[in-house]
């Protein structure tokens, strides 16, 4: 098949954002068995057209969303493809349909940012020959939304490299990434994501305040945020007298190992989350995960299985306390970690969201 993957106009690819990982990581499984091209924006110091992995990423202007699309568009004309699938922006996924009417176009919602309530919204829908989503969660909340678009629904989970996030080695290699990530501290704590109201940092600092009144612990924040945020969390953590490290935004190409140098990761989101990559990242890499019980993140945690939900998940001490279990029994903590490496390897690999996008896109073209 010749497949075209139409990247959101925001970032360029590759690049540190979920959407833009998960396009990359699903076109690289693609590409074994198919010629796979991504559209994604122009940046400075990056080629127009470039070979990544056997994926042919081409980079088109984008000054505003229309005329990202529009250059999108053009760039499709050139040569035939068998199917176009649109990742995270309706509105443009409806054009491109318009431009290529007797072409299956696919739609790709990875969360209801871009899938507002509102006749609009519903048109652009209706254009899709079918839409994935990544979690059971979203597809509720968007057949609510938009109820005659419910059957073209189906849900396509994400995965991660299962190769590159793995467990440490030894001893001797989660001693060496402590070093290189600064963390001094007997147990630490990893948040990664960005640093906005909604994601819930202030709570996990609250918490960790609360676990280091029993031991010394590390919270390491890595993400970037507005400045006038990260400025109120730093205050906070000051105040609280938490032992925190901000490490800025890390390139996803280097995050494997910051997963490798924690003790385990907390996403303590306070809205919806669709799904929730990191906690599979994390999972893959042998970490225990605690989580707020919310959206799709409670279809990839069974609480005391392979990691623990958090449901009062404003409250600090309710991730205080999961964190305490964590850090005073490292066996148990230990345990939890082989069951989520053991659930990540099952459920959550990029081969597996290739083979259920292969599926509809050989329905689609047959049909």
């Amino acid at each position: 098949m010749k497949i075209a993957m139409v990247a959101p106009e925001k970032l360029p690819l590759p690049g540190n954002g979920s959407v833009e990982i998960c396009i990359l990581g699903i076109a690289r499984e693609l590409a074994h068995r198919h010629q796979v091209t991504i559209i994604s924006r122009q940046m400075a110091g990056l080629a127009t057209t470039e070979l990544i992995d056997d994926i042919t990423i081409q980079r088109v202007p984008a000054s505003s969303p229309v005329g990202y699309t529009k250059a999108a568009i053009r760039l499709l004309s050139k040569q035939p493809y068998d199917v176009i699938q649109v990742d995270n922006r309706p509105g443009s996924m409806a054009a491109i349909k318009r431009a290529f009417p007797r072409m299956p176009v696919v739609l790709y919602l990875h969360s209801l940012t871009f899938a507002q309530p509102g006749p609009s919204r519903l048109a652009w829908m209706k254009k899709a020959d079918w839409i994935a989503v990544n979690s059971q969660s979203l597809r509720q909340r968007l057949a609510r939304r938009f109820p005659l678009v419910k059957r073209r629904m189906s849900v396509v989970p994400l995965g991660a490299d299962l190769s590159r996030f793995r467990p440490a080695e030894s001893s001797e290699e989660q001693l060496r990434l402590r070093t290189q990530f600064g963390i001094t501290k007997p147990f630490s704590i990893l948040y990664v994501g960005r640093l906005i109201p909604g994601k819930g940092v202030d709570v996990l600092i609250r918490a960790t305040a609360l676990l280091q009144q029993e031991m010394p612990v590390q919270l390491v924040v890595a993400g970037k945020g507005p400045p006038y945020y990260v400025r109120k969390l730093r205050e906070l953590a000051r105040k609280q007298k938490v032992h925190i490290s901000f490490l800025g935004q890390i390139n996803h190409e280097y995050i494997d190992q910051l997963y490798r140098a924690v003790d385990c990761l907390v996403c303590p989101s306070q809205e919806h989350e669709a799904f929730g990559l990191v906690n599979v990242e994390a999972m893959a890499s042998g970490l225990p995960v605690i989580a707020s019980d919310n959206g799709g993140i409670r279809e990839i945690i069974e609480s005391g299985i392979n990691g623990y939900l958090v449901t009062s998940y404003k409250r600090p001490q309710r991730f205080a306390s999961c964190l305490y279990k964590l850090a005073s029994n490292p066996t148990s903590a230990e345990m939890l970690g082989k069951a989520g490496r053991d659930s990540a390897m099952a459920h959550f690999s990029w081969a597996r969201t290739a083979i259920h996008l292969e599926a509809t896109y050989t329905r689609l073209i047959r049909e």
